[in-house]
């Protein structure tokens, strides 16, 4: 008793697996999410995962259509921040995915293809970059540009960033109303620090305008731009898309670990 059959496992998952989505049983090109089917008989059970399928249309910046929403949905399942899942394939989608190749070891593109497309279907999780780190904590890595925020020992959030261009630099800005020289090497700096304090909204500094700033290393600190091009090009600061800067906030709190790693090659 409580003993099921292969032969009688295998016949009953065939018969039961099917891809649901948060509004029922989807098509190929809906947005799917990893199911497990379990079949109950004679007390015991059998699970099985469901296959991920992606679509197979190239994808180009501007892009509308079903296949865009089951990219923005996946990427959000797995942790990327593409926006909202509005079909239309924008700048925020483009920053979700190029997080997401550059996890994936492949090379950022505005291009959704077939490699792309692939590693949607069996993604890599982010290298961990401090193995016996708090559970919660922030893993900032500068040799792939991208931030993953770790809650609960899992990754809440992965994004593309861009952090200290590493060019030394000495500008002239009017602050606290005098007009001083400020010169830095706009580097990033590797270690291990904790969050500190932060700003609401927009906060002007000596070098320019911070979106949502949590400072954890002094004056650098990560926060939302207007620009996160895909290569290093702040003052030191960690560049963040503004929608995950829009959200950051609510999840990190002050005293956070918050551990930078490796560096940029050009």
């Amino acid at each position: 008793m409580g003993i099921v059959r292969h032969f009688g496992a295998a016949a009953l998952l065939t018969a039961a697996v099917v891809a649901l989505s948060g509004c029922g049983a989807v098509e190929r090109s809906a947005a799917p999410s990893p199911v497990a089917v379990t079949v109950a008989a004679a007390g015991a059970s059998v699970t099985a995962p469901a296959t991920i399928t992606a679509p197979t249309k190239k994808l180009k910046l501007g892009a509308k259509g079903k296949e865009v929403k089951w990219l923005q949905a996946r990427l959000a399942e797995l942790g990327y921040k593409p926006g909202k899942a509005d079909g239309r394939y924008g700048g925020t989608t483009l920053m979700a995915v190029w997080a997401f190749q550059k996890v994936n070891g492949l090379k950022p593109s505005s291009t959704v293809a077939a490699r792309t497309w692939a590693a949607l279907e069996n993604p890599r999780s982010p290298k961990i970059l401090v193995p016996n780190g708090k559970a919660t904590r922030v893993e900032v890595n500068l040799t792939k540009q991208v931030m993953v925020f770790y809650a609960d020992g899992a990754p809440k959030i992965i994004s593309h960033i861009s952090s200290g261009s590493g060019v030394p630099y000495c500008e002239t800005a009017t602050w606290q109303g005098e007009t001083k020289k400020f010169c830095g090497s706009a580097r990033t700096p590797t270690g291990n620090y904790k969050t500190t304090w932060r700003a609401n909204g927009w906060h002007k500094s000596y070098l320019g305008q911070l979106y949502n700033p949590i400072f954890f290393n002094g004056g650098i600190a990560l926060h939302g731009a207007l620009s996160v091009p895909l290569y290093p090009a702040s003052h030191g600061c960690v560049r963040l898309p503004m929608n995950v800067a829009e959200v950051l906030p609510g999840l990190l709190g002050k005293g956070v670990p918050v551990h930078v790693r490796g560096a940029f090659k050009r």
